[in-house]
């Protein structure tokens, strides 16, 4: 085979499996309805469909961020995916769904560990 067929293979087979990535995550609005820092610790107190959970994070990852109550959007990654050994969400701006419905990766506001309440 030629290096040029082999290469779009392995292009096609990387976008079909990150097609199926996007796929996997669950995308909710999300309220903050407050946060502190605790021993290195962010905490956000969210609600998602009426119910409470904690968001957190360690304070000195690039990826966490406090954030000011209000509303946002989050999606849930897959399993093994994330920089935490929890169920890892990804926090956008409300309004940062692009064309597809998905939201923007260079609108991340922050990347967290979900803990139900």
């Amino acid at each position: 085979m030629k290096k040029g067929t082999v290469f779009f293979l392995a292009l096609a087979l990387f976008s079909l499996l990150g097609a199926r990535y996007v796929s996997t995550q669950e995308k909710s609005d999300i309220t903050v309805t407050d946060s502190e820092v605790n021993n290195g610790v962010v905490i956000l107190d969210i609600v998602k469909a009426d119910k409470a959970y904690e968001l957190q994070c360690d304070q000195g990852a690039e990826t966490c961020a406090v954030l000011k109550n209000g509303t946002y959007q989050m999606l849930e990654l897959p399993k093994n995916f994330g920089m935490y050994e929890c169920k890892n969400v990804e926090v956008y701006p409300e309004s940062a769904a692009s064309d597809a419905g998905t939201p923007d990766k260079n609108k991340k506001l922050g990347e967290y560990c979900l803990v139900d309440e």
